[in-house]
């Protein structure tokens, strides 16, 4: 560590800190995450996810790259080394001051996120905590970061831990369902996507109950058959509802003992008025309750909105 000068502390978090650094020699700027945890061997170090997962992944342009690795052996604090970069789109967000970002930027942020997504779920990885602050940027460049929670899509089910930060969680997730998978990343961009439209989060849960009820006061209950709404006029925006069947829900309720209100849901449109409808498209699909009908994250790149 004795090559890099920590200049500030960005962030901290659950599992380690951020440091702001310069590479002595180069002058390079860094972000230095130093995990809270000590490590007392390399083999224990390596066998972290983190590790694991960005070594396969590091070399994509939308994903944050790790440059080092370093344990410290006197102290066994155990360093990780990435490429620095300027803010995380919460940060953005909140620089904004309540002004809209205009659609095309939004587009092109959302095209890079999934070409990341894209990539990261090929190589048999889903993310499994996406959110405004995992995803960073400098200048027009969005990369996915903190890979903490990464598991590996060919891993067995039932997967015991509880992921994901509650305002981004997928249904399935928040309903304990010990099955699920790289469909909970594109969930989590539908939400992703509504709030940087609108500068707000679309389903803030308090609680697992309320987020539940936030999520179906927006989308509807789920239910047993498909919905058959009017797919004659797919150029209006009231076309576009999300949510929808879902019997494998309305029994993972069951096991948790209450069923779900009887709830209308409305167009899209009435929660974001100012996306277009290729957009609301889109958001719709990702937020569809049933996991395996939500687009993946290469469908999602043929979608008219880009």
């Amino acid at each position: 560590m004795n090559k890099y000068q920590v200049i500030k502390k960005c962030g901290d978090g659950s599992f380690g800190v951020v440091l702001k650094a310069r590479h002595r020699e180069t002058g390079e700027m860094l972000a230095i995450k130093q995990m809270k945890k000590k490590f007392m061997t390399w083999k224990e170090c390596i066998s972290l996810r983190e590790v694991k997962s960005l070594q396969k992944l590091t070399k994509h342009p939308n994903i944050i790259r790790l440059l080092e690795v370093i344990r410290e052996q006197a102290t066994d604090e155990l360093y990780f080394v990435f490429e620095y970069m300027d803010a995380n789109l919460f940060q953005k967000m909140k620089e904004q001051h309540g002004q809209f970002w205009p659609e095309s930027a939004l587009k092109q942020m959302i095209y890079q996120v999934l070409q990341g997504l894209q990539y990261m779920h090929s190589q048999g990885f889903f993310h499994r905590d996406l959110k405004p602050e995992n995803l960073l940027v400098r200048g027009d460049i969005v990369k996915i970061a903190d890979f903490g929670l990464a598991k590996e899509i060919r891993s067995k089910p039932p997967y015991t831990d509880y992921v994901s930060t509650r305002w981004y969680r997928a249904p399935e997730i928040v309903l304990r369902s010990p099955k699920y998978n790289s469909p909970i990343d594109l969930w989590a961009l539908g939400a992703i996507i509504v709030e940087l439209f609108t500068m707000r989060p679309l389903f803030p849960g308090a609680t697992d109950m309320d987020q539940i009820f936030k999520i179906i006061q927006v989308l509807g209950d789920p239910k047993e058959h498909p919905i058959a709404y009017d797919k004659t006029a797919p150029s209006s925006p009231l076309s576009y509802h999300g949510g929808g069947q879902w019997p494998d829900g309305i029994a993972l309720a069951a096991q948790l003992g209450f069923r779900f209100q009887t709830i209308a849901n409305a167009p899209l449109c009435h929660y974001v008025p100012n996306a277009s409808i290729s957009a609301l498209q889109l958001i719709a699909d990702l937020l569809l309750y049933e996991p395996r009908a939500r687009p993946t994250a290469s469908q999602c790149l043929n979608y008219v909105w880009f």
